[in-house]
Order: structure tokens, then sequence, then C-alpha cells
């Protein structure tokens, strides 16, 4: 097996990971019913119903991360949900490292799966503008 293929399934796995942890824990606890749900919400400054709403937005980004062809906009979503995350520790007062360490595994995991990701983000600026520049024709 090759290094590429060998990456290309590291990367998949480290999605997996994510997938499972964000589903599977992350947005399940928002869209089941648990005893002490209501007061941990409230204490975060949401209602059940807006924590609703965010799981079913945690779920959709995250799939959308794990479908190749929208992988890409599904990892810039991600990083603006875990953003939001980031900031709700932030104002709660809490250690808010976790979000932020998923959005790097997560940018990570893509870059692994798809080198073009890594290409565009750590190419030097020369190679990203060596492009001929486009005419526009006024129409």
């Amino acid at each position: 097996m090759n290094t590429n293929k060998k990456l290309t399934i590291a990367g998949w796995i480290l999605s997996g990971l994510l997938a499972l942890m964000l589903i599977g824990a992350s947005a399940s606890a928002k869209l089941t019913a648990w005893e002490g749900k209501s007061e941990m919400f409230a204490k975060m400054g949401w209602s059940e119903d807006v924590m609703f709403w965010i799981g079913i937005v945690e779920v959709t980004v995250t799939v959308l991360f794990l479908i190749p062809r929208t992988s890409f906009i599904g990892a810039i979503l991600l990083a603006a949900y875990l953003g939001g995350a980031t900031a709700t520790h932030v104002r709660m007062e809490e250690p808010f490292f976790i979000p932020i360490i998923v959005g790097i595994v997560a940018w990570i995991a893509l870059g692994l799966r798809n080198p073009a990701v890594f290409r565009l983000a750590f190419a030097p600026p020369s190679i990203l503008n060596s492009a001929a520049p486009v005419e526009r024709s006024e129409a």
C-alpha cells in the first residue's frame, strides 16, 4: 500500500471518529431527552428548543464534512459551528480548548483525505498567485 493511500485511510478514520463524537455524543445530547438537560442548557444561556436546532445544525455540518463533494464547505461550516461552541465556553468561564482542538483535527483529517487542502493552506503565496489573470469582458 502506498503512502498516499495510507494517508487517505488515516484521514477517513479520523473523520469517522470525529463524526462519531459530534453526532453520537454531542448532537445526540441536544436531540434527546435526559434528566437535567433543561438546567444545563439554561446555565449556558440556551433553551431546549434552541439547543435542538443547534443539534440539527451540528449533524448537518458533520454530514457535509463527510461527503467528499461537500467536505470543504462542511469543514468551513464545522469550524464556524465550533467557534460558537468556543464562545459559549469562554462566556461561561469554562475550559474552551476542546472545540478548538476538534476544529484543528477536522482540518487535518480533511487534508489527509484530500491533499489539495494542505496545498491550498500551506503553499507559498507565489504559487497561489502565479495563475494567469482572468480577463473580464464588459457585457
